[in-house]
């Protein structure tokens, strides 16, 4: 069970940073797109119509808000999966296991946040993007750790991992709390009446996966139009799916979700994510731009935030013997692992559009410039 265990988190580890690497070139490609003679394409490939009607419900949408919507959705159920299966069984299933990762979480969504509002503090229209740096992309961070290849302890690899996933629930939270707009009560009856449709699931150990999709789907459609983020339903809908099937315990439906989504999420979503999300044109930047507070409040939130947030908490309770050191860590690892989680890239393009692009709000600055010069200077550095 101990060596089936380790080759799972081997392969996962694999699947992460080879999409990363992925991630990466699928961020160039973007730019070079946004910055060529092809960006009139990849502008009319972004904003191309999509349209689903059945009778009187529609849901219309430009292409980029149908991935922003749609596929992370994917990529929140996967989160949502690892959660849950870590919770019960696996790394964070040790209580000691999750102090250190939890609280360098909370300090590195926390400093990096007020940062950004200090720098923002007199622009209400700018405060909308407070969460932005507070978020860490877990398969950039890994793809940049696979550089090091062996010399990394798997234990370093482990505690960013158990570290990024509390951060995505703290990115859950604020989406949930924060970017969240007017909302409909109709269609939050209809994800309400979803919920005892997938206890029973859950409590009857229904392993077939059909059911929960089709059930998913529909609580996916009413969240998306009940004003509450449609990522959120992915989430929701991987708290139900079975760990283990009580007539063949070696069968796991959350175990074989997970494993069939990894690659689709690592090699498709976040790749896609990010050639729609990272294409900044330059030909119009300038100082202006370039110095404005948000992306300045993004760059140090996410460089300087994420170091002092991550290493500072967690220095302090492994000092006061509240916590204590993952196996093969040292000091200065320790500090390497806090610089790369200011890696935020996908989670903060995916909150940035959140705060800004999905507002409508018209902007004179780039949000994505301070993204992407405050991954690329925590990624060299850690």
């Amino acid at each position: 069970m101990h060596n089936q265990q380790n080759s799972f988190i081997r392969t996962f580890f694999k699947l992460e940073s080879a999409g990363g690497i992925l991630l990466f070139f699928a961020a160039i490609l973007a730019i070079i797109c946004a910055n060529t003679p092809l960006m009139h394409y990849y502008e009319l490939l972004l904003s191309t119509p999509v349209e689903i009607r059945i009778g009187n419900l529609e849901i219309a949408k430009p292409l980029l808000l149908w991935i922003n919507d749609g596929l992370m959705a994917v990529f929140f159920f996967l989160v949502g999966l690892e959660l849950k299966r870590e919770l019960i069984e696996g790394e964070l299933s040790d209580k000691r296991n999750i102090i250190l990762p939890g609280v360098g979480a909370i300090g590195g969504m926390l400093i990096p946040a007020l940062i950004y509002m200090y720098f923002n503090a007199n622009d209400p229209v700018a405060m909308k993007g407070w969460a932005i740096p507070a978020a860490t992309d877990i398969a950039f961070a890994l793809g940049v750790l696979t550089l090091l290849g062996s010399r990394v302890p798997i234990s370093i690899k482990i505690f960013l991992t158990s570290l990024a996933i509390f951060d995505d629930v703290g990115a859950i939270i604020i989406i949930a709390f924060f970017y969240t707009s007017n909302v409909s009560l109709t269609a939050l009856i209809v994800v309400a009446c979803c919920l005892p449709v997938l206890t029973v699931l859950n409590r009857r150990n229904v392993v077939s996966k059909s059911p929960y999709i089709f059930i998913g789907i529909i609580m996916w459609v009413a969240t998306l139009k009940s004003g509450v983020h449609a990522t959120l339903a992915g989430v929701i809908l991987a708290m139900f799916i079975p760990l283990k099937s009580k007539a063949d315990p070696s069968k796991s439906p959350l175990k074989s979700l997970e494993h069939d989504l990894h690659s689709v999420v690592a090699f498709m979503i976040l790749p896609i994510f990010a050639f729609v999300n990272a294409g900044i044109n330059f030909s119009g930047v300038g100082s202006e731009q370039l110095f404005h507070s948000v992306p300045i409040g993004i760059a140090l939130g996410l460089f300087f935030g994420k170091q002092i947030g991550i290493f500072g908490i967690c220095a302090l309770f492994i000092k006061f013997n509240l916590a204590k050191f993952p196996a093969g860590m040292s000091w200065l690892s320790l500090y390497g692992t806090a610089a790369l989680c200011g890696i935020g890239f996908t989670m903060s393009l995916f909150v940035g559009s959140l705060a800004f692009e999905e507002t409508g709000v018209n902007l004179l600055f780039d949000e994505r410039l301070g993204i992407i010069f405050g991954s690329l200077a925590s990624g060299v550095v850690g």
